[in-house]
């Protein structure tokens, strides 16, 4: 199975440091749809993995967020991509095993579809997302939308360390001339 995780906000759609809290405010960035269509008709299977520690904090319910990620999924669907599952943590807390920076949304998803994440590629755009993805053992891919280039500026040499793309178009397009 070709598997991918992306995180969401920043490396799907916008991001917001008040949060995504309705579907109006869910924008996809240019060419992520696009890149998840190319994904997807090329036999990846897409899941998200993404912290929303706006539910836990009460600035939207479970209902906006399925509202959200309907939106999200019906937009790729256009597109001509599939979104096969979205796993989320409403914990603020690093206490949280499965909240990012720690492993265990990713190992949830490796778990549930009985796949070692080893040599998975994970897309995100913060130092949370690259933390969690090296702690599971998939390999991290930052992309400099969103809080991608915040992130760069604050942790340095984490150019050398991992993967760094535009966007993730640029990261789909590298990870497909690797896999042919």
């Amino acid at each position: 199975m070709k598997l991918i995780i992306l995180d969401r906000d920043g490396v799907i759609n916008r991001d917001s440091d008040t949060y995504i809290k309705s579907p109006e405010e869910w924008i996809p960035l240019p060419g992520s749809l696009e890149a998840l269509a190319h994904l997807t008709q090329v036999g990846y299977h897409v899941v998200v993995a993404t912290n929303q520690p706006g539910l836990g904090l009460g600035l939207f319910d479970i209902e906006t967020l399925n509202r959200i990620h309907e939106k999200m999924h019906r937009l790729a669907a256009e597109a001509g991509g599939l979104i096969e599952a979205v796993f989320f943590c409403s914990d603020k807390d690093n206490a949280n095993a499965y909240h990012k920076p720690n492993s265990g949304l990713l190992e949830d998803i490796g778990w549930r579809l009985k796949i070692s994440l080893r040599d998975v590629p994970a897309v995100g755009d913060s130092l949370q997302d690259i933390q969690a993805t090296q702690a599971a053992g998939a390999i991290p891919i930052l992309v400099r939308t969103g809080k991608g280039e915040r992130t760069l500026a604050q942790v340095k040499g984490l150019e050398g360390e991992v993967l760094v793309f535009n966007d993730l178009a640029a990261a789909t397009d590298y990870i497909l001339s690797q896999t042919g």
